[in-house]
């Protein structure tokens, strides 16, 4: 039996960049549900099962399974063999690095961080807006025994700490209106703010007064104060903090922080590179 070659080269090539395309949609698929895991495992700082990773990700636990075992072969999660444990692995924390060093966050922003500290004997935290969270970028723990538990790379709250009220009211126009439509408003602690109009009322105030405070609204126990780093059209593109335990400092001690905070975000915002 003859076949016709130019046929079946043909009918080849037709089907050739359909199968090319649902292909690459797969493999971008999983990519997007690999770097899912990782988001989660963020958030995890004690670990996560596999188990407990496919049901938070809504993920068969053979395909979680299966990504978590790639994602530990190339260095991006640590497998606890004891617990059965994941955990985010050292490539992770390099490239978080050299974002950082990029940024200017390392080299330029950490001796003016420890300035403040210095002068303040507390906590000095950088945090930057991402989506709805504020993330912690740089902190220098004060010389005290009592540390703040926001480290580098922490994902918090931008309605119930001063540095995430500062990043919504120095927003852009239409941004800080539609966070202040959308965002979820967390109830962690009793002091924290959670009616609409209430956290709009803060905001506003945090706007005419140039910094926020926040009093026990994050965690019970821990006060700060935050003001802008302020691009040259006049929006925040990050914020600085002075964090302190209630038994340490008192309201208006913390308010005497801020013009110091003021220049060395100044400072910051003239060296760093704006988002």
């Amino acid at each position: 039996m003859s076949v016709n070659h130019a046929t079946v080269d043909k009918d080849v090539a037709a089907e050739t960049p359909a199968d090319t395309k649902a292909a690459k949609a797969d493999r971008t698929d999983m990519v997007g549900k690999a770097l899912g895991l990782l988001v989660l495992l963020g958030d995890e700082p004690r670990g996560a099962s596999a188990a407990e990773i496919s049901r938070r990700a809504e993920l068969p636990f053979s395909t979680t399974y299966r990504l978590l075992g790639s994602l530990t072969r190339d260095g991006f999660v640590d497998y606890e063999p004891d617990g059965r444990r994941y955990h985010l692995g050292l490539r992770i924390f390099q490239l978080g690095q050299r974002v950082s060093n990029h940024h200017g966050f390392a080299g330029t922003a950490m001796p003016v961080l420890r300035r403040v500290t210095e002068q303040t004997g507390e906590a000095t935290i950088l945090s930057v807006r991402d989506g709805l969270h504020h993330l912690t970028v740089n902190k220098v723990d004060g010389p005290q025994m009592f540390r703040v538990t926001s480290d580098p790379g922490h994902l918090g709250s931008l309605s119930t700490t001063a540095v995430g009220k500062v990043l919504v009211a120095f927003a852009e126009d239409a941004e800080r209106e539609r966070l202040l439509e959308d965002l979820p408003l967390d109830q962690l602690t009793e002091k924290s703010i959670a009616d609409r109009d209430a956290f709009r009322a803060e905001v506003e105030k945090v706007r005419r007064q140039g910094y926020a405070v926040m009093d026990e609204e994050n965690e019970m126990g821990m006060r700060a104060v935050a003001v802008p780093l302020l691009s040259t059209q006049g929006h925040a593109f990050a914020s600085l903090a002075t964090a302190v335990p209630v038994f340490r400092m008192g309201l208006e001690e913390l308010a005497a922080c801020v013009p110091l905070l003021q220049e060395a975000a100044a400072e910051l915002a003239a060296r760093l590179p704006q988002r």
